[in-house]
């Protein structure tokens, strides 16, 4: 099977809910989608540069089964995120340290030219230069899906529309969908993947819905991850030739029972 190349984001995740919820914990696009992908039985690597303070996480227990030959490290400190959210799971507030991730378009595109005949997955987040790496991908001919992060999705969805019908997949939520279809004429998306919390996620093929879900109900524990959740089960369960509905009913599964588990801790160091 065909490895899944996930560019993004590998994180510090702090947390913070009103029920006193959230911790600091191990996060990031390209970690979920890759991790996900992982569990639902397809080769992943995430496509990230750690900084000196995540540099031991490719030898985590649970994290060694995705292929890390993709990362590249430097010298600083790693991705960091403070994410606030109501009782509801909406995100209220985001402030962000990029870190070492300055460096991952570079990273991304050398990548790519590498490995021009991977299959990726773009988390189109800053600070990816998305524009470059799209345009990349698209003149090798790669296959590739994408996903956004609401807070700066207008200006992603803006960046990447000339290339979003190139894509095999598109996922976003709810209000993501509305921003896609302001911007982009989404009869023209080959699949597109919106979730909405507890409400029925979909899957449109040119503007037709070819699957609706009902997500099973779960208490929370954390909502983070929930959406790359969905993007990786869904891929890995596309690329063995499961239908739409098959691979969305299989992807809300998986990211209610993400939802409900313990947040991954930020591994401790190894002592030499």
């Amino acid at each position: 099977m065909t490895r899944l190349d996930v560019i993004g984001n590998v994180s510090w995740d702090v947390t913070q809910y009103p029920d006193h919820r959230g911790c600091a914990r191990l996060g990031g696009a390209a970690l979920f989608v890759a991790l996900a992908a992982a569990r639902a039985g397809r080769p992943a690597a995430p496509v990230c540069v750690l900084g000196e303070d995540l540099a031991h996480v490719p030898q985590a227990p649970g994290l060694d089964g995705l292929d890390w030959s993709a990362h590249g490290g430097a010298d600083g400190p790693s991705t960091r995120f403070d994410l606030r959210y109501d009782l509801q799971g909406e995100l209220l507030d985001l402030r962000t340290d990029y870190g070492v991730a300055e460096r991952l378009t570079n990273h991304a595109l050398a990548h790519v030219e590498r490995n021009p005949r991977s299959q990726y997955h773009v988390c189109c987040r800053r600070p990816l230069d998305t524009a470059a790496v799209l345009d990349r991908l698209v003149h090798h001919g790669a296959t590739f899906s994408v996903d956004f992060f609401l807070p700066s999705a207008q200006d992603m969805i803006r960046t990447t529309a000339p290339w979003l019908n190139r894509a095999s997949t598109v996922f976003v939520n709810a209000a993501e969908y509305r921003l896609l279809q302001a911007i982009t004429d989404t009869t023209d998306l080959p699949e597109v993947v919106v979730t909405d919390g507890p409400r029925p996620a979909r899957v449109w093929a040119f503007g037709r819905q070819a699957a609706s879900v009902v997500p099973p109900s779960r208490a929370p524990c954390e909502v983070s991850g929930a959406g790359d959740t969905v993007a990786g089960t869904f891929l890995a369960h596309r690329s063995r030739g499961a239908t739409p509905a098959q691979s969305l009913a299989e992807a809300v599964e998986a990211a209610a029972h993400f939802v409900a588990a313990p947040p991954l801790p930020i591994p401790a160091q190894r002592r030499a």
